[in-house]
Formats: structure tokens, sequence, C-alpha cells
């Protein structure tokens, strides 16, 4: 992929404010169990980085999808993944379809301010009994009038506690359910709405996650993104964004998470030389690098064949599936070289340990990613012979 002068410099905005307004506050923020996303967000959309490929019209700089890339692959420059996953779940996975199928009036209620960081908005697919099983989801928005009254629950929302509005996946009709959904935007403060706990996490402390209930919740008609009924196909296109996004996030923090390990063991010394001089060490690092690259290389690819308007369908789900599991080997392999010092809860490698474990649950589980690869193969056993 070839980058132009203007991404460059979109690298190093993304640099400068992360050394400024974020690393310094990580731990604190880690420690607190959330992260002002208010104050942090209205500092990215001044400075222009909450929708660079989205419409100008609506506050976006309407730039590629490369330039998207861009700003996720910057984010592993972050000391944990929590700031990264609220980033990305406003810029890549809540609001593409409203950018793409929404209409002028929704998208400048609902994208122009969160482009422009005034609104934190969150994504609303899984719930307790659907996961990565996306046409189970309950939740129901019956019509009554010229409104929808919404009624269900949600789990493991990211920005749950702080968002201003969410991009609910809900079921509109009692059809097929790959056609009976819908995407809608609600208002977290519209009647209703009410956040049932912040959920305690393995990792991504500072992410602040929540169970929500929608009790009969009221909005109107015109809250909803494209057509109805459309929400299934919808919400699959936005998981390619977001996988994607997932994949090329984690390339940085790997790299830097073995440069790191490089330089600790060439300090470290034990039984008289640097631990680095073992061979087991640097051997094991110089494959773990080679994979990191190779992950980049497939995400750089498949963000070539999306621009061009192909069905990357099979590409992201093969980049997501190898760096979820490329970061938890990397994170667990460079613990493993700081020995006790790896083992302590505050360390960077401890975190990313704890951080990099849902890279192979969320958005899809590693299962659902080989069962999307299988099929394209043309290997998935047809439903019949089950």
């Amino acid at each position: 992929m070839q980058f132009t002068a203007e991404h460059e410099e979109l690298r190093r905005t993304w640099r400068t404010i992360i050394d400024r307004e974020i690393n310094p506050n990580v731990d604190a923020w880690e420690e607190e169990g959330v992260f002002p996303a208010h104050e942090l967000f209205k500092k990215l959309g001044n400075a222009g980085l909450l929708g660079v490929d989205k419409p100008v019209e609506f506050g976006g700089a309407g730039l590629d999808f490369s330039y998207a890339m861009i700003c996720a692959e910057s984010l592993g420059l972050v000391n944990g993944g929590s700031i990264p996953m609220a980033v990305g779940v406003q810029t890549d996975m809540a609001t593409p379809a409203l950018a793409r199928f929404g209409s002028d009036e929704l998208r400048r209620e609902f994208l122009a301010p969160t482009i422009a960081g005034d609104y934190v908005c969150s994504i609303g697919v899984s719930e307790p009994g659907a996961g990565s099983d996306v046409a189970s989801i309950k939740t129901f928005a019956k019509k009554d009038g010229d409104d929808y009254v919404i009624t269900g629950t949600k789990m493991w929302i990211t920005s749950g506690t702080q968002s201003d509005w969410i991009c609910l996946l809900a079921n509109t009709s009692e059809g097929a359910p790959h056609k009976n959904k819908t995407l809608i935007c609600v208002p977290m403060k519209a009647k209703g709405v009410s956040v049932a706990k912040k959920l305690k996490k393995h990792g991504m402390w500072s992410s602040d996650t929540a169970q929500l209930y929608f009790d009969e919740v009221r909005v109107p008609q015109r809250y909803r993104i494209g057509e109805e009924g459309m929400g299934f196909t919808y919400q699959m296109q936005q998981f390619q964004e977001e996988r994607l996004w997932g994949a090329i996030s984690a390339v940085v923090g790997m790299e830097r998470l073995i440069d790191q390990t490089v330089e600790y063991t060439r300090d470290r010394k034990a039984f008289g030389r640097p631990l680095l001089d073992n061979q087991v060490i640097h051997f094991k690092l110089a494959e773990l690098k080679t994979e990191v690259e190779i992950v980049r290389s497939l995400c750089y690819r498949a963000c070539e064949e999306y621009i061009a308007g192909e069905d990357v369908t099979l590409l992201a789900s093969m980049a997501k599936l190898k760096a979820g599991r490329l970061g938890r080997e990397v994170a667990d392999g460079c613990l493993q070289f700081w020995g006790g010092m790896g083992y302590m809860w505050e360390s960077n490698v401890s975190r990313a340990l704890r951080d990099i474990r849902l890279s192979s649950i969320g958005g899809g589980a590693d299962e659902v990613m080989l069962g999307i690869i299988s099929k394209y193969m043309g290997t998935l056993p047809r439903l019949e012979n089950r």
C-alpha cells in the first residue's frame, strides 16, 4: 500500500496527541476503571481524527478507508487497549452504516456531533444470549404510530456508561432472522434506557463496559438507519471495517511489546550475560516480529481491495483471526522473557496480556472467523449433513 504525505501527517498528529493527552493518563484511568470519554473525544474531534473517512458535509474529511487504517494502526502507540477500542467503536464500529445509509437528517443529528467529539456513541449488538450469533438477538422494536417501541437488553457495551447514543440492532418483525432486523439510533437519555451495571472485566479496565436495559423505549421511526429489515446486512458490512480495524490496531502494539522486550532482555543479565544472548530468546523474538509483519501486509492488502470496492469478508476474517491469536502469543511469549517483572500487575506486558485476550472474542470469535473462512473455501459441511 502506498502512503502519501497526508498519511504520514495523520500519523504524526496521532503520535502527538497520544504522547500529550493519552499515555500520561493511562495508568490513572486504569486505576479508576474509566477514562473521560467526552473530554478526550472532544480533543480528538477538534483535531479532525474521528471522521477521516466520513462525508465532508457532516464534519468528516471525506478520505478513503486507508486513512482510517492509519488511525487504527497509530492507536497501537497507546499503552493499553482500552482507549483504542473505545475510539474504534466511535469511528469504525458504530458509525459506518449511519454514514453510508442514514438519511441526511439522521446524519446531521447523530453522525455530525459524533465526528466533532460532542457525542460519544456505542454499538448495541451483543446480548446475554447472543454474542457472535447475531441472528439470535431478542431485542424487539415494534411499530406504534410513527415510533418504534424498543424492549430488550444489550450486553458488553463499550462506553455504555458514558455514551450519548447507541447504534442498536433490533428485530422489527417476526420474519426470517437475517431479514427481520433493523439498525436504529437510540439516544441513551431516552425514557426507559437504563444502565443495569458496569461490568468488571479481565482486561480493558479503563474502557467502561455495561449491560443495558431497554424498557419500552420510544424513538421516532426516522431514527432508523437505511431500510427496515436490512439491519443484519448492514451490521455484517460494519463488521468488515471493525475486523480490519481490530487487526491493524494490534500491529503497532505487538511491535512495541517486542521492541520493549528486546531492550529489557539486553539490559537484564542472568548467569553472567544478557538474557538476549540466549538463542531461544532472540530467535523467538525474530519469529514473532516476522509474524507481525505478515499481519500488517494482510491488512494492507485487504484495505486496498476494500477501497477498490471488492468483497473483503475472507481477508478481514483471516486478518482478525491471525491478529487475535498472534497477539496472545506475542504478549505471553514476551511476558515469559520478562520473568517476575512481567508478572507484575502494573507492567505493560501484563496489561497487554489481559487486554489482547478480547481480540479473539469481540467482533466475532475465532471460531466464527474460522467458519467464515471455511465457507469461502467450500469446506463447511452442509446443514442437512450435520
